[in-house]
C-alpha cells in the first residue's frame, strides 16, 4: 500500500544556544584545517575582531599543539628550522602559505607569526580549533611531527595513526597551555567536515573517528572546553553531494553558509542581529560595481555609503572596512 506520508530527506539537528556567546567586544583566534578558515571569512566578512591560522592550514592536532607551545614560549626561529626545496624555503612547523624565496623572510614570517600568536593567545575571549585528521607523518631524520610536508619525498616520513588517547593527551596539552596564560578562555572544538580520501575511505572514517571519541573525552562545560559538530552537520543533515564541491569532498558555498547559520545560532549574540545586518549592507555596498563611476546617481550611493561606514564606526571603534 502506498503510503503518502510526507518524506524528509534532511535530519535537520536542533542545536542549542551556547553561554558566553560572541559579540563585537569578542576577540577570536581560529587554528585548524582549511574548515577553520571558512568559519574565519565569515567572521571576517562581518568584522568581528578575528586572528586565524598564523602558521597557515594545519590539519592535525600535533602540529596545533607545536604551534600552540612555541607560541607561549615564544620559539625563536632560526636557520636550522629551514630547509630549500624547490627555490622556496619552508619550515615543517607551517604550511607552505609561510614559505619564501629568501630564508630571511621565512625567519621574519614565522617569528612575528609566533611573537603575535602569543599575544592574541593571551587576550582571546574564544579560541576556535578545528582537527582535520588524525593520520600524521614523522619526519624520519627528526623523529618529529611535522605540520605540512611540503612535496619532500615521501620515503623520508612514516605515515602514522594518531590513536585516541594520544589524540585526547595532545588535546589535553593544547587546553592546558592556553588555560595557563588565559585562564577564561573559551575553547570550542569543532572536527572538520572536508574529508580526506587520499588516506582511503576506512581510513578517512577511522581518523575523523579518533579526533571526534578523543574531544568526547576533553570537553568540559564548566572549564569553558565545547564541541561544535561541524563534522556531523555537513555528514549527518545535510548529506547528499548536491552539498559538495565538484571534488565531492570539500562543503559547497551553500554547505559553508548553512553550517555558518547553525554556528551564528549556537555562539553569536542575538543582540549582533541588526549589526550583522548593517555590516552585510554596507560591504555589498563596496563590492557594487557601477556601470559609470562618475554618474551623480552613483556619487550619492558613495556619500550614503560612506556615511553608514562612519556611523557604524562611531559606535563599534573596532570596526574597519
Amino acid at each position: 500500500m502506498y503510503n503518502s506520508t510526507k518524506m524528509n530527506f534532511r535530519t535537520n539537528i536542533k542545536l542549542q544556544k551556547e553561554r558566553n556567546q560572541i559579540d563585537y567586544n569578542s576577540k577570536l583566534v581560529l587554528i585548524g584545517s582549511c574548515f577553520s578558515e571558512n568559519i574565519s571569512e565569515k567572521l571576517k566578512y562581518f568584522k568581528f575582531q578575528t586572528f586565524s591560522n598564523p602558521f597557515g592550514i594545519l590539519f592535525n592536532p600535533i602540529a596545533i599543539e607545536n604551534l600552540i607551545l612555541n607560541a607561549i614560549h615564544i620559539k625563536k626561529y632560526s636557520e636550522n628550522d629551514t630547509f630549500l626545496l624547490n627555490e622556496r624555503w619552508h619550515c615543517f612547523d607551517a604550511h607552505s602559505d609561510i614559505s619564501s624565496s629568501t630564508q630571511n623572510q621565512l625567519l621574519q614570517n614565522l617569528n612575528s607569526a609566533i611573537e603575535e600568536t602569543q599575544r592574541q593567545l593571551k587576550n582571546a575571549s574564544h579560541i576556535i580549533i578545528t582537527l582535520g585528521t588524525a593520520w600524521v607523518y614523522r619526519f624520519i631524520e627528526t623523529n618529529s611531527i611535522v605540520g605540512n610536508c611540503h612535496k619532500v619525498p615521501q620515503k623520508k616520513f612514516l605515515k602514522e595513526m594518531l590513536s585516541v588517547d594520544e589524540t585526547s593527551t595532545s588535546l589535553q596539552n593544547i587546553c592546558a597551555l592556553i588555560k595557563d596564560i588565559n585562564p577564561t578562555v573559551t575553547i570550542i572544538f569543532t572536527v572538520s567536515p572536508i574529508r580526506h580520501l587520499k588516506d582511503g575511505f576506512v581510513e578517512n572514517t577511522q581518523s575523523k573517528a579518533h579526533l571526534i571519541a578523543a574531544i568526547h573525552q576533553i570537553i568540559d562545560l564548566k572549564n569553558q572546553l565545547l564541541y561544535f559538530p561541524s563534522f556531523e552537520i555537513m555528514l549527518d543533515d545535510l548529506r547528499d553531494y548536491r552539498f559538495f564541491a565538484n571534488d565531492m569532498l570539500h562543503p559547497n558555498e551553500t554547505a559553508i553558509n548553512y553550517i555558518w547559520e547553525q554556528f551564528k545560532h549556537v555562539w553569536i549574540d542575538e543582540k549582533t542581529a541588526p549589526i550583522l545586518k548593517e555590516v552585510d549592507s554596507i560591504q555589498k555596498g563596496i563590492a557594487h560595481r557601477p556601470f559609470n563611476e562618475k554618474a551623480e546617481q552613483h556619487q550619492q550611493f558613495l556619500k550614503t555609503l560612506q556615511h553608514k561606514i562612519k556611523e557604524l564606526q562611531t559606535s563599534i571603534p573596532t570596526i574597519n572596512f
